[in-house]
């Protein structure tokens, strides 16, 4: 906490006063918005997992790959993943896609997404440099690549929603604000 932060959590006006009325005034206004009101806070580097009801699952820090070199490349010849890191592949538009583990030296978890976010399929534990293609199992528009064996563990699937500044407003499943 700063010094500022440590100054404005003071109680003002005696003994049993702990909020100023603009806590208040913005505490009202959170719960009167309702549970699933507000969107999560996006950034270019982030990209944020959640359940269809918006409950967070993870945020992941990413590398853009929106260009045909950069998704060509992707994470090949990389010895290691950051835990919490991945690569968010960005396609002009919807379409079925596949991806393959050549000259990818880690097993990865491939998360494809339509066009709204949405989780449409997960392959688990690709296997290093397996050469086999990868379908997505439908039209995406998103591919998210995280550390093999996570997307199980944290439980993401099938119907699971990224957020993202990539995802278009007026199509997200859960918008950024």
């Amino acid at each position: 906490m700063s010094a500022g932060d440590r100054r404005a959590a003071r109680p003002h006006g005696g003994p049993g006063r702990c909020l100023g009325h603009g806590a208040r005034a913005l505490i009202l206004l959170l719960l009167a918005a309702g549970p699933g009101a507000a969107a999560p806070a996006c950034r270019e580097d982030s990209a944020i997992v959640q359940r269809a009801d918006g409950a967070p699952i993870a945020t992941f820090s990413v590398e853009i790959a929106d260009d045909a070199a950069e998704r060509e490349q992707g994470l090949m010849r990389r010895r290691t993943l950051p835990k919490g890191a991945g690569m968010l592949f960005v396609y002009p538009s919807e379409r079925p896609v596949a991806f393959w583990m050549h000259d990818t030296l880690i097993p990865l978890d491939i998360i494809f997404l339509d066009g709204t976010g949405r989780v449409i399929s997960v392959h688990g534990n690709a296997r290093p440099l397996d050469d086999t293609p990868i379908p997505s199992q439908g039209a995406a528009q998103y591919v998210l690549e995280i550390n093999g064996g996570l997307a199980g563990r944290l439980g993401i699937g099938a119907g699971s929603v990224l957020s993202h500044p990539a995802v278009a407003a007026g199509r997200a499943a859960i918008p950024c604000r």
